[in-house]
């Protein structure tokens, strides 16, 4: 097992890892750009680093300062978290070539999910069910004839995307050509490849994903599902586990096919199958994230798994504890992301406490929120035995929680905690459009 550890990333992930490896009794190494100086992880953590001014780019995606920060530091691994440099096929190999462990799977493993279009390819070969699409497409011509052959309304996606970026739906071919130059734009500027596919756009859909631990001695485990499908411009809002619309039977079918695509790939450490279920409850793949998840304490509170120490344990070497027929679903946890609607600083925060009540945060009094990341100020996590419960407990816990000083989302995510729709279970990606009087026409 590992002695001491570094954690490239930072907010509430970074502070989820330290907690984790204080449990495992490992040293950990915080590293932060100059803007993160007075953040909380640089403070819980052993030992830390500054590697650069506040931009990403200047910091937290330098590869070359991460990794010397590493070795400097005499690290023996290093965890990613989520974002930032966490699916960099490069970064992973880097940490290879350098002999420091990449908590998470290897650069190619990366490399061949990364590709969405590849990794369609791949399921479809396994066996994995997969949406009706197309391959990478060459032009806006070549794109008119896959979506005439497909049948609008069509997505278009960048094959290297992810985060909603490089995403657009497509309902009537006039709208085709403007919809193809402005994604591959947005997906080149943010992922440095332009290319583009199309799939059928399945409406209305449930987002399902399965939460999979994958050993490097071959043995794989699903740790649940989750549904995702409440978002808001292609980002999650709430996420719990397990879903309203999955039965018994259908969560069989699921476990099956994610764990046929890890099989397929030969998946190590901890990755997500994504996918899109019809009203039929017709599965079918999207993609694998070949990270930790954001919302992956919803699986951890019921299945009772340690989802970040087992990714340390995996990269160490060690074996799976359990088999599948060890997993069971217990109980109904739900997941509120908290954030930021610009940036300020904190001059009240009150969290709120009690049985099976969680906020992973990096927020305290006094913390002036830098301008240069991502929105997340934390998750409010609850646990309970059912889901009417569950969903009693959150209602609860937001409106128990004061961020001051900042603007925020809490009182949107109670007013969807408090829908009937919501509370139904019958929802769909569709929700927020619905609310908001945007219902796509499709």
């Amino acid at each position: 097992m590992f002695t001491k550890l570094l954690i490239a990333n930072r907010g509430e992930i970074a502070v989820r890892v330290i907690r984790a490896c204080k449990e495992m009794g490992i040293r950990t190494v915080a590293v932060y750009s100059k803007a993160d100086a007075e953040s909380i992880h640089v403070a819980l953590a052993d030992e830390a680093v500054c590697i650069g001014e506040g931009p990403s780019r200047d910091s937290y995606l330098n590869m070359e300062r991460v990794l010397s920060a590493a070795i400097a530091t005499k690290s023996q691994a290093i965890h990613p978290g989520y974002g930032f440099l966490a699916e960099n096929a490069a970064f992973a190999d880097l940490c290879k070539k350098y002999g420091v462990a990449f908590v998470g799977p290897s650069g190619d493993l990366i490399r061949r999910m990364g590709d969405k279009d590849a990794a369609r390819r791949t399921m479809q070969a396994a066996g994995v069910p997969t949406i009706p699409g197309s391959g990478i497409l060459s032009s806006v011509e070549d794109a008119e004839r896959a979506a005439a052959k497909i049948g609008y309304p069509v997505m278009l996606k960048a094959s290297a995307g992810g985060g909603g970026k490089g995403i657009r739906l497509v309902e009537q071919p006039e709208g085709l050509r403007e919809a193809f130059e402005t994604a591959s734009r947005e997906a080149k500027a943010a992922f440095g490849d332009g290319r583009m596919y199309l799939e059928k756009y399945i409406h209305p859909a449930k987002h399902i994903e399965v939460q999979l631990l994958c050993d490097e001695q071959g043995h794989a485990v699903c740790l649940g599902e989750r549904e995702c499908s409440i978002q808001k411009n292609n980002q999650k809002l709430i996420e719990e586990s397990p879903s309203p619309g999955v039965s018994g039977e259908l969560r069989e079918k699921l476990f099956e096919a994610a764990a046929r695509a890890a099989k397929a790939v030969g998946y190590v450490n901890a990755g997500t199958v994504e996918f899109l279920m019809d009203r039929e409850k017709n599965f079918y793949f999207m993609e694998m994230n070949t990270r930790l998840q954001v919302e992956h304490p919803v699986s951890e509170l019921v299945t009772g798994k340690d989802i970040v120490k087992w990714q340390i344990r995996i990269a160490a070497g060690v074996e799976l504890d359990c088999t599948q027929a060890d997993i069971k679903v217990r109980g109904a946890a739900i997941e509120c992301r908290i954030n930021a609607g610009g940036v300020g600083k904190v001059d009240f925060l009150h969290i709120p406490s009690g049985p099976w009540v969680r906020f992973d945060t990096f927020l305290y009094q006094g913390y002036d929120v830098p301008p240069y990341y991502d929105s997340l100020l934390g998750k409010m996590i609850v646990f309970s035995s059912t889901r009417e419960e569950a969903i009693r407990k959150m209602q609860s816990a937001l409106c128990e929680l004061v961020i001051g000083g900042l603007p925020n989302n809490i009182e949107e995510q109670i007013e969807i905690i408090r829908d009937p729709v919501f509370h139904s279970g019958d929802y769909d990606t569709d929700f927020m459009k619905r609310r908001e009087g945007s219902e796509p026409t499709a």
